[in-house]
């Protein structure tokens, strides 16, 4: 029997908010006692992460029906105060980003990266990049997700599980991957964001 297809080439709309906490416990219950809150903005829970450094910098990633209205839920008042009540204690970070590629095949391991940087041309890059699946499958590497800022296709997101985290920091830094990237348009150094996956909706 042929291997199910996990991949997800429909592109797909998400908001992530990276903020602090005060306390991750609470912060939870009362993040998810505003589920009817998002419904109303066609905004669906996804996935929340714990940073690997410091486990009350968490990561919310939602998907989002309307681009327009994610926006506006992200700059609402009422959200403002949900969150200082839930015990958020920094500015949130909001990003809007249509995911290109997904891959929902089961994967051992909850320890992700998060990859932001900036790229000369969109299809350029993609191609680089899927040349470079083996490396990355050798390193530890497995790419989970994959886009673009919704309003800039230079503005690069690339979400991984690390099988290996050991292996996966000595291929960042290779000369290798420097050449890779180089040659694939990418300006300047990623943006990285280490997290553990807690929560999946």
């Amino acid at each position: 029997m042929p291997a199910a297809n996990t991949t997800i080439t429909t592109p797909q709309n998400m908001m992530i908010a990276i903020h602090k906490v005060a306390n991750f416990e609470k912060w939870i219950i009362s993040y998810e006692g505003h589920d009817s809150i998002r419904l109303a903005s066609q905004v669906h829970s996804y996935v929340i992460g714990r940073g690997l450094m410091d486990s009350n910098l968490v990561m919310v990633a939602v998907k989002v029906d309307d681009i327009a209205k994610a926006k506006a839920f992200s700059k609402d008042p009422g959200l403002k105060k949900a969150m200082q009540q839930s015990g958020v204690t920094s500015t949130p970070v909001f990003s809007f980003v249509t995911m290109t590629f997904q891959d929902t095949a089961i994967v051992h391991t909850g320890i992700r990266s998060r990859s932001v940087f900036q790229v000369k041309d969109w299809d350029t890059w993609q191609k680089a990049f899927e040349e470079g699946k083996q490396d990355r499958l050798d390193n530890g590497i497995i790419v989970r997700a994959y886009g673009h800022d919704a309003d800039d296709n230079h503005k690069v997101v690339v979400v991984t599980a690390l099988m290996d985290t050991a292996k996966a920091n000595a291929y960042w830094k290779s000369d290798m991957l420097k050449s890779r990237m180089k040659a694939a348009g990418v300006i300047g150094m990623p943006e990285r964001y280490m997290f553990q996956v807690v929560r999946r909706y």
